[in-house]
């Protein structure tokens, strides 16, 4: 652990301040106005979006008219064109309309389109990330202990429906003089993911918050820095579909750190 305070809190004020601008960027999550899947939507027509949006088989169908204004990786869309999920980040999507960018998504076997605009009331409305100032006390050492086999869960999301959560071990460490443990995920660059509540959950901080520690040392020793919990991507628009914390993931301790909810006013 450093004991360089003066550098940590300005190396944790300047991931703040980084945090903030590409939440508040062109197409970061205030801009989402709308998730829509396409089941709902039967003969393909979107009240909020333009063109006729069609599933089929593995892929995504897109049919525009001259009256749609739809481009399609720049060009505008006079037709028909098959689309697969975006995958890289929103502004390279491949469909735009106006300056939105419409953005195609797949879960569990269901296809959605989402809408992000960057003219959201959200975004005009944002004043900031209420968060802890820097505490190295919340710096705590922590161990990865993987499962044999990955796991999966059912867990409700935020927009009401159960999906499935994938956790491939659990992270143990020790706080306010007792241990803790989260069952988490690994991402495909080694670092690793938590969704957890925890006793300020609803009170003094959103319902929950998401860890993400680095990738463990080989003999899974790793840094579990507090200071770094992040608002879900739902905190910041309804439209996203967040997992809730799974059984075992509500901390019976306060984390009194990291961001905690938006600014308001």
């Amino acid at each position: 652990m450093s004991t360089d305070t003066s550098q940590d809190r300005q190396d944790w004020q300047d991931w703040h301040e980084r945090r903030e601008a590409a939440v508040a960027s062109t197409y970061g999550p205030l801009s989402l106005t709308g998730t829509y899947w396409l089941s709902d939507f039967p003969e393909g027509r979107i009240p909020a979006v333009p063109g006729e949006w069609r599933a089929e088989d593995d892929e995504v169908v897109l049919t525009a008219g001259a009256e749609d204004a739809v481009t399609v990786d720049g060009k505008p869309l006079t037709g028909s064109v098959r689309l697969t999920a975006d995958h890289g980040p929103i502004h390279e999507s491949r469909v735009e309309a106006a300056g939105r960018r419409l953005v195609v998504l797949r879960r569990e076997g269901e296809w959605a389109v989402r809408d992000f605009d960057p003219g959201s009331e959200a975004r005009r409305a944002f004043r900031g990330i209420e968060a802890t100032p820097y505490d190295e006390a919340w710096v705590r050492p922590g161990v990865f202990r993987p499962y044999a086999e990955d796991r999966h869960v059912r867990v409700e999301n935020a927009d009401g429906k159960q999906r499935g959560l994938g956790l491939a071990g659990e992270l143990v460490f020790d706080l306010h003089g007792a241990e803790h443990t989260l069952q988490v995920a690994v991402e495909e660059d080694g670092t690793l993911w938590a969704v957890f509540a925890d006793a300020t959950s609803g009170r003094d901080s959103y319902r929950f918050r998401f860890l993400r520690p680095p990738a463990p040392a080989a003999d899974g020793s790793v840094t579990v820095d507090l200071n770094r919990v992040l608002l879900p991507p739902c905190a910041f628009a309804a439209h996203f579909i967040c997992p809730f914390p799974p059984p075992g993931n509500t901390l019976d301790t306060a984390v009194a750190a990291g961001e905690r909810r938006l600014v308001e006013g």
